[in-house]
C-alpha cells in the first residue's frame, strides 16, 4: 500500500470531520461532537489554531493527526497531539505509526522539548504502542476538563 503523510489542506476538512465522528462513534460518544466543518476551516486555516497532518491513500484521507502548540511553565513551548485517528478499516497498516512519526518530527522541527497527548486507559493497543516508542505514560496525573456548563456555573 502506498500512502502520503502530508499537511492537511482546507479541502481535506470534510474527511477530517468524518474521522473525528468515526472516533467518537468508536468511543460511544457520537453525541458529544459539537464541532462542524466551518469550525475546522476557520480555526485551522483562518485563525491558525492547529496543524493537521493526514494520511492520504489514493486520494482518500484514511487517517489524521491534529496538533497545536501549548506552553509549559517547566519546558516552554510544547506540541499537544489532540487526536490521532486512523479509519477502522485501515488500522494495522502502518498509517498510525507514520502519522505519529510525523507529529514527533513536527515537534523536533519546531524545537519543542515535549510532545504530549492523552490516551484512554482502555486503549491498550495505543498504550503498548506508545510505550514501545519510549513515551512516558504519566499514570499519576489526571486529565481535568470543565465543560461549558461548569464554566458558566463558575462565573456566577
Amino acid at each position: 500500500m502506498e500512502y502520503t503523510i502530508r499537511e492537511a489542506k482546507r479541502e481535506d476538512m470534510p474527511q477530517v470531520l468524518e474521522l473525528i465522528k468515526e472516533l467518537a462513534a468508536y468511543e460511544n460518544a457520537s453525541t458529544q461532537v459539537e464541532i462542524g466543518l466551518e469550525d475546522l476551516e476557520k480555526e485551522g486555516f483562518e485563525e491558525d489554531n492547529f496543524k493537521c497532518f493526514v494520511a492520504d491513500v489514493d486520494g482518500k484521507i484514511q487517517g489524521m493527526a491534529l496538533v497545536y502548540f501549548r506552553f509549559s511553565t517547566w519546558k516552554g513551548r510544547t506540541v499537544h497531539l489532540e487526536d490521532l485517528i486512523v479509519r477502522e478499516s485501515m488500522r494495522g497498516t502502518g498509517l498510525g505509526g507514520a502519522l505519529y512519526k510525523r507529529v514527533v518530527q513536527y515537534g523536533h522541527d519546531n524545537g519543542v522539548k515535549r510532545v504530549e497527548w492523552v490516551v484512554s486507559e482502555g486503549n491498550k493497543n495505543a498504550i503498548e504502542f506508545y510505550e514501545n516508542t519510549g513515551a512516558d505514560i504519566k499514570k499519576n496525573w489526571y486529565t481535568v476538563h470543565m465543560d461549558e456548563t461548569g464554566i458558566q456555573d463558575n462565573l456566577k
